[in-house]
């Protein structure tokens, strides 16, 4: 690749992120970015909610007005634009709403990824926001990534074995979006999801790390696959790398504060270094 002077500067895909603030730089806006990053592609974000959280928990939230969300949009969208987008922590039922007006004018992949609970219990998405998401949001994703205990949430289905996921995803698929991931890296055994569009299945396995250091695993994942959608790939193939690249992350998180910490968004890189 020429890189002289002179040179036309190669543009990364563009990515943009929907989502909340991690102060402990371990999920929300934070993974996201890092994620994209690793992935070779251009982040940006939508802020939509403030929290004070570290590696016990989450001590507070503030969401954002939606008027401060839509400038945020509109300014990324509408100057430097987009080619993916991952929807995050929403907080409240009128941001759902707004953001699904915004991503309705919009045509590339949108990832949403449901996130209810943070990692520790804490909750991030007002009860009363479950029917936005279910009928203004999940009809716009191109995949929809959410956990057993979202999914619980959403649709009343629990999941308790690998045969769940099944009936699960069906669930899912019933609001809309054109593929259902249904993560299973609650259940025992090795770490299964099963990716569908109702016509065809991807399952996905792999191999259970011994670490409990996996603070922001659901939004490295859908982050992963927002970047390796604006890369151009299909979705099974999107998926199927972005679960490569989580794994690793995964194996190789790393311990921070007195609780969980988080998974390694760089672990590639350092690989071979020091």
């Amino acid at each position: 690749m020429d890189t002289g002077p002179g040179a036309t500067p190669r543009i990364p895909p563009r990515v943009l992120t929907i989502a909340g603030s991690d102060s402990g730089g371990g999920a929300g806006i934070q993974a996201d970015l890092k994620t994209m990053l690793a992935l070779g592609t251009h982040g940006m974000s939508v802020l939509t909610a403030v929290t004070a959280q570290n590696s016990r928990g989450v001590q507070g939230a503030w969401e954002l007005p939606a008027d401060a969300v839509r400038a945020q949009f509109r300014s990324v969208v509408d100057d430097i634009g987009v080619q993916a987008v991952k929807t995050g922590m929403l907080a409240t039922a009128e941001l759902v709403g707004a953001v699904a007006d915004l991503l309705a004018g919009l045509q590339v992949p949108v990832v949403v990824d449901p996130v209810s609970v943070s990692k520790h219990g804490d909750p991030l998405l007002a009860t009363e926001a479950l029917d936005s998401v279910r009928d203004a949001l999940l009809p716009l994703a191109t995949v929809a990534t959410p956990n057993t205990d979202e999914v619980a949430q959403l649709t009343g289905v629990r999941v308790a074995a690998e045969s769940d996921l099944r009936p699960a995803a069906d669930a899912v698929l019933a609001f809309g979006p054109r593929w259902a991931l249904i993560k299973g890296g609650h259940l025992d055994g090795d770490a299964v999801d099963l990716l569908t569009d109702g016509t065809e299945e991807h399952w996905l396995r792999a191999e259970r790390h011994d670490n409990r250091h996996t603070h922001g695993t659901g939004c490295t994942l859908a982050s992963a696959i927002a970047a390796q959608l604006a890369k151009g790939q299909g979705v099974p193939e999107a998926v199927a790398a972005a679960k490569e690249y989580v794994t690793g992350a995964i194996a190789a998180g790393f311990p921070l504060g007195e609780g969980i910490g988080p998974v390694d968004h760089g672990w590639r890189w350092r690989q071979d270094g020091p």
